[in-house]
Protein backbone atom coordinates (compact mmCIF):
# COMPACT_ATOMS: atom_id res chain seq x y z
CA UNK A 1 0.00 0.00 0.00
CA UNK A 2 2.75 2.31 0.77
CA UNK A 3 4.35 1.68 -2.44
CA UNK A 4 1.52 2.48 -4.47
CA UNK A 5 0.67 6.00 -3.10
CA UNK A 6 4.38 6.74 -3.45
CA UNK A 7 4.05 5.64 -7.17
CA UNK A 8 0.51 7.98 -7.18
CA UNK A 9 2.73 10.93 -5.84
CA UNK A 10 5.18 10.57 -8.79
CA UNK A 11 2.33 10.01 -11.18
CA UNK A 12 0.85 13.29 -10.02
CA UNK A 13 3.69 15.25 -10.22
CA UNK A 14 4.33 14.05 -13.41
CA UNK A 15 0.69 14.61 -14.86
CA UNK A 16 1.31 18.55 -13.31
CA UNK A 17 4.89 18.75 -15.38
CA UNK A 18 3.15 17.35 -18.64
CA UNK A 19 -0.08 19.67 -18.70
CA UNK A 20 0.32 20.89 -21.94
CA UNK A 21 1.20 17.70 -23.75
CA UNK A 22 -2.26 16.02 -23.91
CA UNK A 23 -0.86 12.64 -25.16
CA UNK A 24 1.09 12.38 -22.10
CA UNK A 25 -1.35 13.48 -19.48
CA UNK A 26 -3.87 11.21 -20.91
CA UNK A 27 -1.28 8.31 -20.89
CA UNK A 28 -0.17 9.42 -17.22
CA UNK A 29 -4.21 9.59 -16.08
CA UNK A 30 -4.65 6.54 -17.58
CA UNK A 31 -1.65 4.94 -15.22
CA UNK A 32 -2.93 6.86 -12.12
CA UNK A 33 -6.76 5.38 -12.60
CA UNK A 34 -5.10 1.99 -12.78
CA UNK A 35 -2.82 2.34 -9.60
CA UNK A 36 -6.18 3.52 -7.98
CA UNK A 37 -8.24 0.77 -9.27
CA UNK A 38 -5.36 -1.71 -7.72
CA UNK A 39 -5.34 -0.11 -4.33
CA UNK A 40 -9.21 -0.41 -4.21
CA UNK A 41 -8.64 -4.51 -4.89
CA UNK A 42 -6.02 -4.29 -1.87
CA UNK A 43 -7.92 -2.48 0.35
CA UNK A 44 -11.01 -4.84 -0.27
CA UNK A 45 -8.48 -7.91 0.18
CA UNK A 46 -7.19 -6.54 3.73
CA UNK A 47 -10.72 -5.84 4.50
CA UNK A 48 -11.44 -9.63 3.74
CA UNK A 49 -8.78 -10.60 6.07
CA UNK A 50 -10.01 -8.45 8.86
CA UNK A 51 -13.20 -9.91 9.04
CA UNK A 52 -13.94 -12.35 12.02
CA UNK A 53 -12.85 -16.06 11.18
CA UNK A 54 -13.51 -19.73 12.36
CA UNK A 55 -11.97 -20.33 14.98
CA UNK A 56 -10.69 -24.15 16.71
CA UNK A 57 -9.99 -24.63 19.97
CA UNK A 58 -6.27 -25.39 19.05
CA UNK A 59 -6.07 -22.14 17.62
CA UNK A 60 -4.95 -23.66 14.50
CA UNK A 61 -5.80 -23.01 11.31
CA UNK A 62 -9.18 -24.25 10.54
CA UNK A 63 -11.53 -24.12 6.92
CA UNK A 64 -14.44 -24.42 6.56
CA UNK A 65 -15.74 -25.91 2.82
CA UNK A 66 -19.30 -27.53 1.47
CA UNK A 67 -21.06 -27.83 -1.74
CA UNK A 68 -25.22 -26.79 -1.91
CA UNK A 69 -26.23 -29.41 -4.20
CA UNK A 70 -29.80 -29.67 -5.92
CA UNK A 71 -30.28 -32.23 -8.44
CA UNK A 72 -33.22 -33.38 -10.47
CA UNK A 73 -34.11 -36.53 -11.81
CA UNK A 74 -36.02 -38.40 -13.95
CA UNK A 75 -35.94 -41.96 -14.32
CA UNK A 76 -37.86 -43.93 -17.37
CA UNK A 77 -37.87 -47.30 -15.66
CA UNK A 78 -37.61 -48.38 -12.18
CA UNK A 79 -34.29 -48.53 -9.75
CA UNK A 80 -33.52 -49.34 -6.37
CA UNK A 81 -32.92 -45.16 -5.11
CA UNK A 82 -34.72 -42.99 -7.45
CA UNK A 83 -32.01 -39.41 -6.93
CA UNK A 84 -29.36 -41.67 -7.21
CA UNK A 85 -29.69 -44.99 -8.80
CA UNK A 86 -27.60 -47.55 -9.36
CA UNK A 87 -29.05 -50.52 -10.46
CA UNK A 88 -32.18 -50.61 -12.77
CA UNK A 89 -35.55 -53.00 -11.43
CA UNK A 90 -39.40 -53.45 -13.05
CA UNK A 91 -41.08 -50.73 -12.91
CA UNK A 92 -42.68 -47.62 -14.11
CA UNK A 93 -40.22 -44.77 -13.62
CA UNK A 94 -40.04 -41.75 -11.53
CA UNK A 95 -39.45 -38.05 -11.91
CA UNK A 96 -38.31 -35.46 -8.98
CA UNK A 97 -35.83 -33.50 -7.12
CA UNK A 98 -33.44 -33.56 -4.00
CA UNK A 99 -30.83 -31.32 -1.74
CA UNK A 100 -29.89 -34.52 0.30
CA UNK A 101 -26.18 -34.46 -1.24
CA UNK A 102 -25.32 -31.11 0.45
CA UNK A 103 -22.18 -31.52 1.87
CA UNK A 104 -20.54 -29.60 4.47
CA UNK A 105 -16.53 -30.19 5.49
CA UNK A 106 -13.24 -28.50 7.20
CA UNK A 107 -9.91 -29.12 6.76
CA UNK A 108 -7.78 -28.05 9.64
CA UNK A 109 -4.05 -28.26 10.02
CA UNK A 110 -1.61 -28.66 13.82
CA UNK A 111 1.17 -29.12 15.14
CA UNK A 112 4.54 -29.96 13.86
CA UNK A 113 5.31 -33.79 15.22
CA UNK A 114 8.65 -35.41 14.70
CA UNK A 115 9.26 -33.18 11.58
CA UNK A 116 5.99 -33.87 10.10
CA UNK A 117 3.04 -31.23 10.01
CA UNK A 118 -0.15 -32.55 11.00
CA UNK A 119 -3.87 -32.60 9.60
CA UNK A 120 -7.14 -33.67 10.10
CA UNK A 121 -10.06 -33.60 7.84
CA UNK A 122 -14.34 -34.65 7.40
CA UNK A 123 -16.94 -34.58 5.36
CA UNK A 124 -20.82 -34.81 5.76
CA UNK A 125 -23.53 -35.19 3.72
CA UNK A 126 -27.34 -35.15 4.35
CA UNK A 127 -27.86 -39.09 3.16
CA UNK A 128 -28.23 -40.91 6.17
CA UNK A 129 -30.44 -43.55 6.85
CA UNK A 130 -31.24 -43.94 10.29
CA UNK A 131 -33.11 -47.36 10.13
CA UNK A 132 -29.58 -49.15 9.38
CA UNK A 133 -28.61 -50.61 11.99
CA UNK A 134 -24.61 -49.89 13.91
CA UNK A 135 -23.54 -53.41 12.34
CA UNK A 136 -24.18 -51.36 8.84
CA UNK A 137 -21.46 -49.66 6.83
CA UNK A 138 -22.52 -45.68 5.94
CA UNK A 139 -23.46 -46.30 2.48
CA UNK A 140 -26.89 -48.16 3.41
CA UNK A 141 -28.86 -48.69 0.31
CA UNK A 142 -31.75 -46.06 1.45
CA UNK A 143 -31.74 -42.82 2.74
CA UNK A 144 -33.78 -40.61 4.58
CA UNK A 145 -33.75 -36.97 3.85
CA UNK A 146 -32.36 -34.51 6.21
CA UNK A 147 -30.24 -37.05 8.29
CA UNK A 148 -26.66 -35.95 8.48
CA UNK A 149 -24.59 -38.48 7.54
CA UNK A 150 -20.36 -39.41 7.67
CA UNK A 151 -18.70 -39.60 4.41
CA UNK A 152 -15.37 -39.17 4.75
CA UNK A 153 -12.54 -38.63 7.32
CA UNK A 154 -8.83 -38.38 7.44
CA UNK A 155 -6.22 -37.20 10.76
CA UNK A 156 -2.79 -37.88 9.94
CA UNK A 157 1.25 -36.68 9.54
CA UNK A 158 2.56 -35.81 6.85
CA UNK A 159 6.43 -35.50 6.22
CA UNK A 160 8.26 -34.99 2.77
CA UNK A 161 7.87 -37.99 1.16
CA UNK A 162 5.77 -40.55 3.86
CA UNK A 163 2.00 -40.12 5.32
CA UNK A 164 0.55 -41.79 8.12
CA UNK A 165 -3.19 -41.78 8.68
CA UNK A 166 -6.08 -42.84 9.87
CA UNK A 167 -9.05 -42.42 7.29
CA UNK A 168 -12.45 -43.36 6.60
CA UNK A 169 -12.65 -43.45 3.29
CA UNK A 170 -12.73 -45.45 -0.30
CA UNK A 171 -10.10 -48.30 -0.46
CA UNK A 172 -6.76 -47.17 -1.72
CA UNK A 173 -6.55 -49.91 -4.04
CA UNK A 174 -9.36 -48.16 -5.85
CA UNK A 175 -8.04 -44.49 -5.99
CA UNK A 176 -10.08 -42.63 -8.50
CA UNK A 177 -13.43 -42.02 -9.42
CA UNK A 178 -15.48 -40.94 -12.60
CA UNK A 179 -16.72 -37.31 -12.77
CA UNK A 180 -20.54 -36.44 -11.39
CA UNK A 181 -22.59 -33.56 -10.34
CA UNK A 182 -25.43 -35.53 -9.95
CA UNK A 183 -24.29 -38.59 -8.47
CA UNK A 184 -22.28 -37.74 -5.04
CA UNK A 185 -23.81 -39.53 -2.32
CA UNK A 186 -23.12 -42.72 -4.23
CA UNK A 187 -20.43 -42.23 -6.29
CA UNK A 188 -20.74 -42.34 -10.04
CA UNK A 189 -20.51 -46.24 -11.43
CA UNK A 190 -21.22 -47.55 -7.37
CA UNK A 191 -22.37 -51.07 -7.77
CA UNK A 192 -20.88 -51.52 -11.51
CA UNK A 193 -17.58 -51.34 -11.58
CA UNK A 194 -16.30 -48.63 -8.87
CA UNK A 195 -14.71 -50.20 -5.56
CA UNK A 196 -15.66 -47.22 -3.24
CA UNK A 197 -17.30 -48.17 0.21
CA UNK A 198 -15.98 -46.09 2.78
CA UNK A 199 -14.57 -47.92 5.51
CA UNK A 200 -12.24 -47.27 8.78
CA UNK A 201 -8.84 -47.48 7.29
CA UNK A 202 -4.90 -47.14 9.16
CA UNK A 203 -2.67 -46.11 5.97
CA UNK A 204 0.87 -45.97 5.51
CA UNK A 205 2.37 -44.22 2.18
CA UNK A 206 5.73 -43.59 1.12
CA UNK A 207 6.77 -41.71 -2.49
CA UNK A 208 10.70 -42.36 -3.46
CA UNK A 209 11.92 -40.56 -7.24
CA UNK A 210 12.27 -42.95 -10.14
CA UNK A 211 14.10 -40.53 -12.50
CA UNK A 212 12.90 -37.14 -13.99
CA UNK A 213 9.30 -36.39 -13.65
CA UNK A 214 9.07 -40.09 -11.91
CA UNK A 215 8.36 -41.54 -8.63
CA UNK A 216 7.08 -44.67 -7.43
CA UNK A 217 4.39 -45.12 -4.49
CA UNK A 218 4.11 -47.41 -1.99
CA UNK A 219 0.45 -47.96 0.21
CA UNK A 220 -0.39 -50.12 2.69
CA UNK A 221 -3.42 -50.62 5.26
CA UNK A 222 -5.29 -52.16 7.71
CA UNK A 223 -8.97 -52.09 7.05
CA UNK A 224 -12.35 -52.45 8.61
CA UNK A 225 -14.86 -53.79 6.24
CA UNK A 226 -18.44 -53.69 7.02
CA UNK A 227 -21.02 -55.98 5.99
CA UNK A 228 -23.54 -55.83 2.77
CA UNK A 229 -26.81 -56.06 4.14
CA UNK A 230 -27.32 -59.63 3.53
CA UNK A 231 -29.94 -61.07 5.96
CA UNK A 232 -29.24 -64.11 7.83
CA UNK A 233 -30.95 -68.08 7.18
CA UNK A 234 -31.63 -68.58 10.62
CA UNK A 235 -31.36 -66.14 13.19
CA UNK A 236 -30.42 -68.34 15.87
CA UNK A 237 -27.12 -68.54 14.49
CA UNK A 238 -26.75 -64.77 15.13
CA UNK A 239 -25.24 -63.98 18.86
CA UNK A 240 -26.06 -60.07 19.99
CA UNK A 241 -22.72 -59.82 19.66
CA UNK A 242 -22.85 -60.33 16.29
CA UNK A 243 -25.57 -58.29 15.02
CA UNK A 244 -23.63 -55.29 15.58
CA UNK A 245 -20.00 -56.84 14.12
CA UNK A 246 -19.47 -57.56 10.96
CA UNK A 247 -18.30 -60.29 9.95
CA UNK A 248 -14.69 -59.50 9.35
CA UNK A 249 -14.77 -57.84 12.59
CA UNK A 250 -15.67 -61.33 14.51
CA UNK A 251 -12.91 -63.17 12.84
CA UNK A 252 -10.67 -61.35 15.15
CA UNK A 253 -8.00 -60.04 12.19
CA UNK A 254 -8.24 -57.18 10.42
CA UNK A 255 -8.23 -56.93 6.97
CA UNK A 256 -5.17 -55.17 4.86
CA UNK A 257 -4.58 -53.42 2.00
CA UNK A 258 -1.29 -52.78 -0.30
CA UNK A 259 -0.88 -50.70 -3.66
CA UNK A 260 2.53 -49.90 -5.60
CA UNK A 261 1.75 -47.13 -8.48
CA UNK A 262 4.23 -45.19 -10.85
CA UNK A 263 3.03 -41.49 -11.17
CA UNK A 264 4.31 -38.54 -12.53
CA UNK A 265 3.86 -36.73 -9.55
CA UNK A 266 4.41 -36.70 -5.78
CA UNK A 267 0.77 -35.78 -5.34
CA UNK A 268 -0.43 -38.42 -7.61
CA UNK A 269 -3.82 -37.19 -8.23
CA UNK A 270 -2.39 -34.15 -10.47
CA UNK A 271 -0.54 -36.56 -12.92
CA UNK A 272 -0.15 -39.79 -14.64
CA UNK A 273 -0.52 -43.11 -12.61
CA UNK A 274 -0.73 -46.87 -12.98
CA UNK A 275 -1.08 -48.88 -9.94
CA UNK A 276 -1.66 -52.36 -8.79
CA UNK A 277 -3.23 -53.46 -5.96
CA UNK A 278 -4.55 -56.38 -3.60
CA UNK A 279 -6.67 -56.59 -0.73
CA UNK A 280 -7.03 -59.99 1.81
CA UNK A 281 -9.44 -60.01 4.40
CA UNK A 282 -10.67 -63.03 6.90
CA UNK A 283 -14.09 -63.46 7.43
CA UNK A 284 -15.93 -65.88 10.54
CA UNK A 285 -19.54 -66.82 9.52
CA UNK A 286 -22.30 -67.03 11.58
CA UNK A 287 -21.87 -71.04 11.78
CA UNK A 288 -17.86 -70.63 12.71
CA UNK A 289 -17.01 -71.44 8.86
CA UNK A 290 -14.20 -69.13 7.44
CA UNK A 291 -13.81 -67.60 4.42
CA UNK A 292 -11.01 -65.07 3.10
CA UNK A 293 -12.45 -62.20 0.91
CA UNK A 294 -10.02 -61.02 -1.73
CA UNK A 295 -9.47 -58.57 -4.48
CA UNK A 296 -6.40 -58.14 -7.16
CA UNK A 297 -6.64 -54.78 -9.37
CA UNK A 298 -5.31 -52.31 -11.51
CA UNK A 299 -6.17 -48.81 -12.04
CA UNK A 300 -4.70 -46.00 -14.25
CA UNK A 301 -4.70 -42.49 -15.32
CA UNK A 302 -3.12 -40.94 -18.20
CA UNK A 303 -3.05 -37.25 -19.49
CA UNK A 304 -3.60 -37.60 -23.30
CA UNK A 305 -2.93 -35.32 -25.74
CA UNK A 306 -5.91 -32.23 -26.87
CA UNK A 307 -6.25 -32.38 -22.92
CA UNK A 308 -8.40 -35.99 -22.95
CA UNK A 309 -8.14 -37.38 -19.77
CA UNK A 310 -8.44 -41.58 -19.55
CA UNK A 311 -9.04 -42.89 -16.21
CA UNK A 312 -10.07 -46.70 -14.88
CA UNK A 313 -9.75 -49.45 -12.91
CA UNK A 314 -10.59 -53.51 -13.10
CA UNK A 315 -10.70 -56.41 -10.30
CA UNK A 316 -10.97 -59.66 -9.81
CA UNK A 317 -12.18 -60.65 -6.64
CA UNK A 318 -14.35 -63.19 -3.92
CA UNK A 319 -16.70 -61.67 -1.23
CA UNK A 320 -16.39 -58.14 -2.33
CA UNK A 321 -19.74 -56.95 -1.30
CA UNK A 322 -17.88 -55.06 1.75
CA UNK A 323 -15.74 -52.80 -0.89
CA UNK A 324 -18.93 -51.81 -3.26
CA UNK A 325 -18.91 -54.90 -5.40
CA UNK A 326 -20.21 -58.50 -5.74
CA UNK A 327 -23.78 -57.36 -6.68
CA UNK A 328 -24.23 -55.76 -3.07
CA UNK A 329 -23.50 -59.23 -1.28
CA UNK A 330 -20.32 -60.97 -0.24
CA UNK A 331 -21.53 -64.74 -0.10
CA UNK A 332 -25.05 -67.20 -0.69
CA UNK A 333 -26.43 -69.94 0.52
CA UNK A 334 -26.05 -73.31 -1.16
CA UNK A 335 -27.65 -76.33 -0.67
CA UNK A 336 -25.74 -79.58 0.89
CA UNK A 337 -24.72 -82.16 -1.36
CA UNK A 338 -25.81 -84.24 1.38
CA UNK A 339 -29.40 -82.92 1.52
CA UNK A 340 -31.15 -81.21 3.98
CA UNK A 341 -29.56 -77.95 4.94
CA UNK A 342 -27.34 -75.30 3.22
CA UNK A 343 -24.04 -73.62 3.60
CA UNK A 344 -22.38 -69.87 2.87
CA UNK A 345 -20.47 -70.07 -0.41
CA UNK A 346 -18.37 -66.19 -0.69
CA UNK A 347 -19.14 -65.11 -4.29
CA UNK A 348 -16.17 -64.89 -7.23
CA UNK A 349 -16.85 -61.32 -8.86
CA UNK A 350 -14.93 -59.42 -11.88
CA UNK A 351 -15.29 -55.80 -13.05
CA UNK A 352 -14.35 -52.41 -13.83
CA UNK A 353 -14.78 -48.73 -15.10
CA UNK A 354 -13.40 -46.80 -18.06
CA UNK A 355 -13.85 -43.10 -18.56
CA UNK A 356 -12.41 -40.49 -21.25
CA UNK A 357 -13.04 -36.87 -20.04
CA UNK A 358 -12.57 -33.70 -22.39
CA UNK A 359 -11.62 -30.53 -21.32
CA UNK A 360 -12.51 -27.16 -23.32
CA UNK A 361 -10.66 -24.47 -21.29
CA UNK A 362 -10.83 -24.30 -17.52
CA UNK A 363 -14.39 -24.01 -16.66
CA UNK A 364 -15.99 -27.12 -19.08
CA UNK A 365 -15.50 -30.78 -19.34
CA UNK A 366 -17.08 -33.93 -21.21
CA UNK A 367 -17.16 -36.73 -19.83
CA UNK A 368 -18.31 -40.65 -21.07
CA UNK A 369 -17.55 -43.48 -18.81
CA UNK A 370 -18.85 -47.26 -18.63
CA UNK A 371 -18.52 -49.81 -15.44
CA UNK A 372 -19.79 -53.29 -15.19
CA UNK A 373 -19.67 -55.21 -11.76
CA UNK A 374 -20.30 -59.11 -12.32
CA UNK A 375 -20.26 -61.91 -9.80
CA UNK A 376 -21.13 -65.57 -11.83
CA UNK A 377 -24.55 -66.83 -12.41
CA UNK A 378 -23.41 -69.90 -11.69
CA UNK A 379 -22.91 -69.49 -7.74
CA UNK A 380 -26.36 -67.40 -7.60
CA UNK A 381 -28.20 -70.01 -9.28
CA UNK A 382 -27.48 -73.00 -6.39
CA UNK A 383 -29.19 -70.82 -3.53
CA UNK A 384 -31.78 -72.91 -2.30
CA UNK A 385 -34.41 -70.84 -0.98
CA UNK A 386 -36.27 -67.54 -1.83
CA UNK A 387 -34.24 -64.80 0.59
CA UNK A 388 -36.08 -61.86 1.78
CA UNK A 389 -33.59 -59.08 -0.02
CA UNK A 390 -33.89 -57.31 -3.23
CA UNK A 391 -30.41 -58.23 -4.53
CA UNK A 392 -30.22 -61.55 -3.55
CA UNK A 393 -30.40 -63.02 -7.00
CA UNK A 394 -28.28 -59.78 -8.52
CA UNK A 395 -26.18 -61.28 -11.15
CA UNK A 396 -24.66 -58.32 -13.29
CA UNK A 397 -24.89 -54.52 -13.48
CA UNK A 398 -23.56 -52.33 -15.98
CA UNK A 399 -23.80 -48.50 -16.76
CA UNK A 400 -23.51 -46.42 -19.19
CA UNK A 401 -22.98 -42.82 -18.87
CA UNK A 402 -22.26 -39.15 -20.28
CA UNK A 403 -22.15 -36.05 -18.54
CA UNK A 404 -21.02 -32.45 -19.27
CA UNK A 405 -20.14 -30.10 -16.19
CA UNK A 406 -20.22 -26.58 -16.68
CA UNK A 407 -18.44 -23.88 -13.95
CA UNK A 408 -19.07 -20.26 -14.79
CA UNK A 409 -17.02 -19.34 -11.68
CA UNK A 410 -14.68 -20.92 -9.28
CA UNK A 411 -18.01 -21.42 -7.13
CA UNK A 412 -21.01 -21.96 -9.41
CA UNK A 413 -21.57 -25.64 -10.89
CA UNK A 414 -24.34 -27.04 -13.54
CA UNK A 415 -24.01 -30.30 -14.95
CA UNK A 416 -26.61 -32.09 -17.17
CA UNK A 417 -26.01 -36.30 -17.13
CA UNK A 418 -27.59 -39.30 -19.11
CA UNK A 419 -27.04 -42.84 -17.78
CA UNK A 420 -28.29 -46.50 -18.79
CA UNK A 421 -28.74 -48.90 -16.24
CA UNK A 422 -28.94 -52.62 -17.28
CA UNK A 423 -29.12 -55.01 -14.34
CA UNK A 424 -29.15 -59.16 -14.66
CA UNK A 425 -30.58 -61.60 -12.25
CA UNK A 426 -29.97 -65.12 -12.41
CA UNK A 427 -33.27 -66.01 -14.55
CA UNK A 428 -35.66 -63.74 -16.55
CA UNK A 429 -35.00 -61.04 -19.11
CA UNK A 430 -32.34 -58.32 -17.73
CA UNK A 431 -34.26 -54.68 -16.62
CA UNK A 432 -33.54 -51.17 -18.13
CA UNK A 433 -33.49 -47.44 -17.23
CA UNK A 434 -32.63 -44.61 -18.54
CA UNK A 435 -31.74 -41.63 -16.16
CA UNK A 436 -31.55 -38.46 -16.97
CA UNK A 437 -30.28 -36.07 -14.04
CA UNK A 438 -30.11 -32.48 -13.71
CA UNK A 439 -27.35 -30.58 -10.83
CA UNK A 440 -26.79 -27.11 -10.03
CA UNK A 441 -24.18 -26.04 -6.87
CA UNK A 442 -22.51 -23.43 -5.08
CA UNK A 443 -19.22 -24.37 -3.69
CA UNK A 444 -17.87 -22.88 -0.41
Amino acid sequence: MTELRKQLAALQAQLAQNSATAAPAAETAKKIDDLREQQEIQQAEIATHEQSKVESASKYSLKLTGLLLFNGFVNTGGVDTPDTPTISSPGAGSTGASMRQTMLGFYATGPHIFGASSFADLHIDFYGNPQVSAGNYAGGYYGHPSVPRLRTAHAGLLWDDTELSFAFDRPLISPDSPSSLVSLAVPALAWSGNLWQWNPQLELSHTIPAGPNRFIKFESALIDTQDTLMPPLATSAYTQESLYTSLSEQSRWPGVEARIALTGSPAEQHGNHFGVGGYFSPHLLPNGTRYNAWAATLDEQLQLPHRFELTGSAYRALGLGGLGGGAYKDFTYVESDKGGGYYYHPLDDVGGWAQIKKRAGQRLEFNGAFGIDNVFAHELSRTPVPINYGYSYLARNHTATGNVIYSPSAYLLFSLEFRHLTTWSTTGAPSNSNVVGLGAGYSF
